[in-house]
């Protein structure tokens, strides 16, 4: 498998995360995902597996330098080149400005900008040598604008923003396309069903995101031809408002 073209998923949870990975797999890519828990993807690496497809789990920090250097490293000596790699982690949380300790603010900024900063330069020293490949990052509503309660995330992921926008301007010229992704509107979620589910009930009129209608654009960006690549773009049900 040393030889196979692999895509890499840093956040790889039950919804989004779990759709890009399993619509990379049906394309023949194997797909590795990450979380911190390793474990915690066993059932995702289950139904690729049974669907025909290959993937792996890796269990990692992706805020810890040694362990992003390490993860790319041996996904790339023991699977094979990493063709396409996605940012998925979120770190969504809502506090007033005044409850937002220090200790908050900061693990946002490290699991939501952070570790995309490792995770792109990480990839990115494999795949400059190839002249070839594509990296995704999820941004988020307030990657464009801060909203009420949201002075962590809002930090967090406009930083990301900048970053991705940074990346593409260095490595697009290089042959690797960057792209960044505002998913602006609710997931359809366990946690969205759970404690949204007013929201939960617009599924029946595609009035939520669907992870697989999701995984599909990013599959698209990572196919576009280099004569005309899309750098960001934004996602939403048809009926919510913006």
């Amino acid at each position: 498998m040393a030889d196979a073209k692999v895509a890499l998923v840093v956040g790889a949870g039950d919804a989004t995360g779990g759709a890009i990975a399993r619509r990379f797999a049906r394309e023949g890519f194997v797909a590795c995902v990450t979380r911190r828990h390793a474990d915690k993807l066993a059932p995702l690496v289950a139904e690729i597996e049974r669907a025909g497809g290959k993937a792996r789990a890796f269990g990692s920090d992706a805020r810890k330098e040694e362990a992003m250097v390490a993860l790319i490293a041996t996904i790339e000596r023991e699977l094979g080149p990493i063709e396409v790699a996605v940012f998925n982690i979120g770190a969504n949380v809502r506090f007033p400005v005044i409850e937002t300790s220090s200790r908050v603010y900061f693990k946002v900024w490290e699991m939501a900008c952070f570790a995309g900063f490792l995770m792109g330069r990480e990839v990115a020293k494999a795949m400059l040598p190839r002249g070839r490949g594509t990296i995704l990052f999820t941004g988020a509503t307030a990657s464009l604008r801060g909203g009420r309660g949201y002075c962590a995330f809002a930090g967090a992921k406009a930083g990301l923003r900048a970053l991705a926008q940074s990346l593409a301007r260095e490595l697009g010229p290089e042959g690797i396309h960057v792209a960044h992704v505002v998913i602006d509107g609710a997931i359809d979620t366990e946690f969205i069903r759970s404690n949204f589910p007013e929201r939960a009930a617009l599924k029946d009129r595609d009035g939520i995101l669907n992870p697989e209608a999701i995984a599909e654009v990013y599959l698209q960006l990572s196919q576009q031809s280099r004569s005309a690549w899309t750098h960001e773009m934004d996602l939403r049900p048809w009926i919510e408002t913006w």
